[in-house]
């Protein structure tokens, strides 16, 4: 019989059973595993994880530090169809040099690469340069910053194709004709209530092509502009374009699209990985076409005479006209130059700015700039403010691109070289665009990412100091 001191302690003890010493051991790990997730695992707060995903993108690179990243969310216009989807439709007609129909399937990619990088093959296209609004446009209506709700909206885009527009109606002679659609649109902003709120200031759009497409004016040349830029209404609108022009506030620049629209971050950084290992027999290239009758023609023509005459340059010329084969339509002649080539020449081209500068980053080729306008007074959101972190620059404005390229590229030290290259590949998340359809993983910020950051950074600035 048991002492009354024995019937007190636990029945664990005095009991032989195997369930119950079983049980014991179960009672005692379930109390750990608790103890470990109440203290090493605490509870997530659901709306934190939304907060920190809208808000705190994670940056791959700190580029300008002085861009504050402040909460924001972006509303996007429900606009007729005549000012983005309609003119898609009536994609024979919206370039006089080629059928664009081609280009603007899949969101504005267009159509799949084959052949171009065996890792991530779904991730090429090619894009023409011209479609950047149709790829912002899509890449906005799946972006998690986006709002249905307008009263809470900080930024709002407004989807008009105008650069898609415009290249339909280069040849119209009839300038009322020409800036119809133009003037419709300034019209539809102001009959809306929000653009009635900061006057616009807090709006924007995208256009795909050139600011200068857009800036006709009454004193100036005829290069088959409109004069949607310089519509009263719209100056208070920020514009978002591949090339800005300089001395307007309002206007801002983003990169040009390039080919590779990664779904994930981890095709990045695959991408990323194989530009560092890549083999760079050549000192220089130069990729493009000769222009005539300006003296950024006299840049190309002496970038192409001079490439063509070193044993360390890879020239790859241009050639349009029917029947001409041109391997600058092809982009993996393209890369294939650019990724074996330490620097690219990245003279001006129609305008001050050219796809071609994007190109040569996203294949880890340092940037070589005859104008401070092809790039540095451009894509501010986009590159270092110090220029020579990641390119040279030779004055080729007031003639002095005779000076032997060569020669100026031979004197940089090779641990100079290295640091640039460097800088330059950690720049291509920032400039590449990503797939519509990726899934937002936070990861990194693609070109619509800083975009939208920047731009209501800009926006709240402007409107805190009314």
């Amino acid at each position: 019989m048991l002492s009354k001191k024995q019937t007190q302690l636990p029945i664990f003890i005095t009991s032989n059973s195997p369930f119950k010493s079983s049980l014991f051991f179960i009672i005692i790990f379930l109390t750990a595993w608790f103890l470990l997730l109440f203290f090493w695992l605490p509870p997530t707060n659901p709306i934190h994880i939304n907060l920190h995903r809208a808000y705190h993108l994670i940056s791959n690179h700190i580029i300008n530090s002085h861009v504050y990243r402040q909460p924001f969310s972006v509303y996007i216009y429900d606009m007729p169809s005549e000012f983005n989807l309609g003119l898609v439709k009536n994609c024979h007609h919206l370039n006089m040099h080629r059928d664009m129909c081609p280009h603007v399937a899949n969101h504005g990619l267009g159509q799949p690469l084959q052949h171009v990088n065996a890792v991530s093959p779904a991730c090429w296209f090619a894009t023409n340069q011209f479609t950047a609004a149709m790829i912002f446009h899509a890449r906005l209506e799946n972006h998690p910053l986006r709002t249905w709700d307008p009263s809470r909206a900080t930024l709002f885009y407004v989807p008009f194709y105008g650069g898609l527009h415009a290249s339909s109606k280069f040849r119209e002679t009839n300038l009322t004709a020409r800036d119809e659609l133009a003037v419709r649109f300034s019209e539809f902003l102001e009959s809306q209530p929000w653009w009635q709120r900061n006057n616009g200031k807090d709006h924007f759009v995208v256009l795909g092509r050139t600011a200068w497409d857009f800036m006709r004016t009454k004193s100036g040349p005829d290069y088959g502009a409109s004069t949607l830029l310089n519509l009263p209404r719209v100056q208070n609108l920020s514009v978002l374009a591949i090339e800005r022009n300089p001395w307007r506030t309002n206007q801002h620049g983003i990169p040009y699209p390039s080919y590779f629209h990664p779904c994930t971050s981890s095709q990045v950084l695959t991408w990323q990985h194989s530009m560092r290992l890549s083999k760079r027999p050549h000192l220089f290239s130069f990729v493009g076409a000769p222009r005539k009758g300006s003296q950024r023609a006299a840049i190309r023509y002496e970038l192409i005479k001079q490439c063509g005459e070193s044993i360390r340059c890879k020239l790859l010329t241009c050639r349009y006209g029917s029947g001409a084969s041109n391997k600058c339509s092809s982009p993996s002649e393209i890369l294939g130059v650019m990724s074996k080539s330490q620097f690219c020449l990245q003279a001006p081209g129609d305008s001050f700015t050219r796809r071609s500068t994007f190109d040569s980053v996203l294949a880890g080729c340092i940037p070589v700039f005859f104008s401070r306008h092809t790039a540095y007074t451009q894509y501010m959101w986009y590159l270092p403010q110090d220029a020579e972190e990641y390119s040279v620059y030779i004055n080729g404005e007031n003639g002095n691109a005779t000076r032997r390229i060569e020669d100026e590229l031979m004197k940089i030290p090779r641990e100079r070289v290295e640091r640039m290259r460097k800088k330059v590949i950690d720049l291509i998340p920032r400039v590449t665009y990503k797939h519509p359809n990726a899934s937002d993983d936070g990861e990194f910020e693609d070109a619509v990412d800083v975009a939208v950051a920047a731009l209501a950074n800009h926006v709240q600035s402007v409107l805190s100091k009314e």
